[in-house]
């Protein structure tokens, strides 16, 4: 099993249901391909860097998750699909971007259980 993890970003002029619905289809696509998810992210509406499509804004989403070779293409050919995704990369992380997760996601939980 490989650890990956994808960014996806999706089109601002959908309503809070409609993004809801896009992030519950590429964590199902995840898992019915196999996958196991190890985190996943919103992390809302943010300024692009460059306009796409017409548009500067657009919903971030970060999902990290393990499982076999074959479930990149199959995720990334969903995302080429679906008219809704403006931008998407998906990497394969080696054992210190791991580490590197695990500690973000420590100091997330920590700061969050400060507020």
């Amino acid at each position: 099993m490989n650890n990956y993890e994808t960014v996806f970003i999706v089109t601002p002029v959908l309503s809070e249901a409609q993004v809801k619905e896009v992030a519950d289809k590429f964590q199902g696509v995840i898992t019915e391909n196999g996958g196991q998810i190890v985190n996943f992210e919103n992390w809302g509406l943010k300024k692009l860097a460059y306009p796409i499509q017409n548009k500067t804004t657009g919903f971030y989403f970060l999902a990290e998750f393990t499982g076999e070779g074959s479930i990149v293409e199959k995720l990334e050919t969903q995302y080429r699909r679906d008219e809704r995704i403006i931008r998407f990369l998906t990497f394969k992380q080696d054992k210190y971007a791991v580490e590197y997760s695990e500690k973000r996601r420590a100091k997330l939980a920590n700061k969050n259980k400060e507020e």
